[in-house]
């Protein structure tokens, strides 16, 4: 509370501002003021007809030809907190306590923190929040804004009306905040921002809003405080200590729009969308899903990558707790979930972060550094310590408050390159293209993120040749965990789009892979970007006719599966949907009732389950103990062999890449025993033509081969792919003896 006297003049200046909703210190003129032995309580109602105090009944005198009311008497007459009731020109009694009795509500250690870009959980006091004040409830209301003049906080409790409510600003800090009593969770609300370099006031949505009104609309809204009873404690134990990077991850990326919807074409729940999402991704044996960014967002065909709400899971599919409850029930079915995150760049709708108090101030002033012209978007200024708090907050928010299992961190590319799709950009202190402040962003992301939130990944979607994106900071590396390897899947699909004519002439695309695989902790992905824009369905990226392009998909999933590093698959390629991704529509669950498209689909089911239970597949994703080529060389017939191992346990996976069988195909192997086929891409299970290997095992012959003590001799399917299974025998066979006496051990899949 002030204690000095205002003088007359200061007071007409003072009081004419607050009518102009222009003070910058609305707390210095509301409220409860001791003046000398007095008291004087103001309060600015605009359209009140009478206005008084509940306690004691004392009536506030009307500021001639104004809407601001005032009394004044000793100060044993009024308490420091206290009720104002008043009615409206309609003649309807309101009462509510006063807002502008109360002291400030943020403490100066928060305040230091959060200057300081140091408080990693600033949404537990910005935004709007539910707060209680010596007994009395309300919700407080907290937003960034250091260079507006005034902000008042508007809502359906004020009629929108940015007079009502003005904030108290923390100078120095330019954070403003205004605790409402008498308000609960459930309202709507915005921030209206008068800034000091125009006349006329905006409304912004809170930058820290946990909830919004669904689109068109674009309101926070007050959640209640959190409630929900979890039940993953289960999984977020054994999180903690998971070895993730020697377990199996097939991850199933899902648009949750456009996956499946109601009978009528309308979106599903949170809930529904569970319930149906786990019982589909259990049983084609992924183990996790990631989410294309839910975080608020106003156009449906941004797919969530120009995010408003950075705090808030789209109200499109329901409430916060539902979203709780869409995470706990895929935990409780053993399904991990990753988010998509954004923290590159961000719209400029008007309601947003674009210019929020009037000035460049989430994003760089200068457009050179500001603004990706590609995208239309805003560069988040990761120079500035509140901007960074923003982001590193937002990303914690979500591990801890909805215990997501990580986050793949969107176009890191763009971050890390100031010339990044630009032709004018500015250099950085030392001259060069590296945009440091991004750069050190990052790093402290990863270190805060696996500080606080142990077990979860942080997987960087990076398309360069960026190095140490995988390795630990103390290193000189970026500190992600995993990071889309781009540089495969795009050479994997430039490969795969020749005729097979023509394929033995780019051989290396297929093995260069293999020069820098473990390098980094990889990811091999065919995303939700390989199948939009024109770029084709995966099925309609093979060539040839309808039987080359279903078995030229087969091949390609049997080698990624095979291929050292965790996989993804973005919704609808598991079964090979012919046309390219819709996300106004839902995918064609229909071409599941014909026999190739059921076929693909039960392919990635049975390549999933291989993964899951080879060890030899999963166990050495990062190192080259867990691979070893048989034949690298063979282009004249496009084909490729090699192992992957764990211990003394090894798959053998044989690729062929033309329409011709190979028959009587002889590799070396390394051991003696059976070589039993557990996958063959050809099967007719699969919607092949079960060119293979008769459903029997293969016996090793001890006859030296390609420098190896034994050897095998097989049929290699058309467009097919191999994976055999090393049974180890104590007998093998003679270099003369047939094979026909292994006899009997049949393939899993015919």
């Amino acid at each position: 509370m002030s204690s000095n006297v205002e003088t007359p003049a200061r007071l007409d200046t003072d009081l004419q501002r607050i009518i102009e909703a222009r003070h910058h210190s609305p707390f210095s003129v509301l409220g409860r003021h001791v003046q000398g032995d007095q008291v004087v309580v103001r309060a600015y109602i605009p359209m009140a007809v009478e206005v008084s105090i509940a306690e004691g009944g004392l009536a506030l005198t009307r500021v001639p030809d104004t809407d601001m009311f005032e009394w004044r008497g000793g100060a044993d007459q009024v308490p420091e907190r206290y009720r104002l009731i008043w009615k409206d020109q309609s003649h309807h009694e309101h009462i509510a306590h006063d807002p502008y009795c109360y002291p400030p509500q943020l403490s100066d250690f928060d305040m230091h923190l959060f200057g300081e870009g140091k408080h990693w959980h600033a949404y537990r006091f910005m935004g709007a929040h539910e707060h209680q004040v010596d007994g009395v409830a309300g919700v407080l209301f907290a937003v960034w804004a250091p260079n507006a003049e005034r902000v008042s906080v508007v809502g359906d409790f004020n009629n929108w009306d940015g007079r009502r409510h003005p904030m108290r600003v923390f100078e120095g800090k330019g954070v403003w905040e205004l605790f409402i009593p008498d308000l609960g969770s459930g309202v709507y609300y915005k921030f209206e921002v008068r800034s000091r370099e125009s006349d006329t006031p905006f409304l912004k949505a809170d930058p820290y809003g946990q909830h919004f009104e669904l689109r068109p609309g674009t309101a926070s809204i007050v959640c209640p405080v959190p409630s929900y009873e979890w039940r993953d404690n289960d999984w977020m134990r054994q999180r903690e200590t998971a070895d993730w990077q020697h377990e199996p991850m097939s991850v199933y990326e899902v648009h949750l729009n456009s996956w499946q919807r109601g009978v009528e074409g309308e979106f599903l729940d949170y809930r529904e969308l569970a319930r149906r999402l786990a019982k589909y991704v259990t049983e084609m044996g992924f183990t996790h899903i990631e989410l294309l960014p839910i975080t608020e967002h106003p156009f449906d065909l941004s797919w969530g990558y120009q995010a408003t709400g950075y705090y808030a899971p789209t109200s499109r599919f329901g409430k916060p707790d539902d979203f709780r409850y869409f995470v706990d029930y895929m935990h409780q079915h053993n399904i991990g979930v990753l988010l998509d995150w954004v923290p590159a760049h961000f719209p400029k709708d008007a309601h947003g972060l674009a210019r929020f108090d009037g000035t460049p101030l989430y994003e760089h002033a200068d457009p050179r550094r500001g603004e990706h012209l590609d995208w239309s978007t805003l560069i988040f200024n990761y120079s500035r310590n509140e901007v960074k708090n923003f982001l590193l907050s937002s990303a914690l928010f979500w591990l801890e408050e909805y215990h997501l299992d990580g986050v793949r961190v969107d176009a890191v590319a763009s971050m890390l390159y100031l010339d990044y799709s630009r032709t004018e950009w500015v250099p950085n202190q030392y001259g060069g293209r590296e945009n440091l402040e991004a750069i050190d962003f990052l790093r402290e992301l990863n270190t805060v993120v696996h500080s606080e939130c142990p077990g979860v990944l942080i997987i960087a979607e990076e398309s360069t040749a960026w190095p140490q994106v995988t390795r630990p900071t103390y290193l000189g590396g970026l500190g992600f965990d995993l990071k889309w390897n781009m540089g495969w899947m795009n050479d994997t699909l430039r490969y795969m789009a020749y005729d097979p004519i023509h394929r033995q002439y780019h051989h290396d695309m297929l093995t260069f892979s293999m020069l820098y695989a473990f390098t980094e902790n990889f990811l091999l992905p065919f995303s939700h970007d390989e199948v939009v824009h024109g770029k084709q369905s995966m099925l309609n990226k093979m060539p040839g006719d309808e039987w080359q392009r279903f078995a030229n998909l087969r091949v390609l999933y049997t080698y990624m599966f095979t291929h050292p590093g965790k996989k993804l698959l973005f919704m609808g390629t598991e079964f090979a949907q012919g046309l390219e991704w819709n996300s106004a529509g839902v995918l064609d669950w229909y071409v599941l009732d014909y026999p190739l498209h059921e076929g693909m689909q039960r392919l990635v089911k049975d390549l999933n389950a291989l993964y899951r239970n080879t060890r030899a597949l999963y166990h050495h994703e990062f190192d080259w103990e867990g691979f070893e080529w048989i034949d690298c060389n063979d282009a004249q017939q496009s084909l490729l062999s090699y192992l992957r191992k764990a211990g003394s346990e090894f798959v053998l996976v044989v690729l062929n890449l033309t329409p011709v069988p190979r028959h009587d195909y002889r590799l070396g192997v390394p051991a003696a025993g059976a070589y039993l086929e557990v996958v063959n891409s050809d099967s007719s299970f699969y919607g092949g033509a079960n060119i293979g290997n008769g459903g029997e095992s293969i016996i090793a012959r001890k006859e030296e081969w390609m420098g190896r003590p034994y050897s095998i001799s097989m049929t290699v399917p058309p467009l097919g792919a191999v994976v055999l299974e090393h049974v180890p025998e104590p007998k093998t066979i003679a270099s003369d003896e047939p094979d026909t006496e292994a006899a009997g051990i049949k393939t899993r899949n015919q």
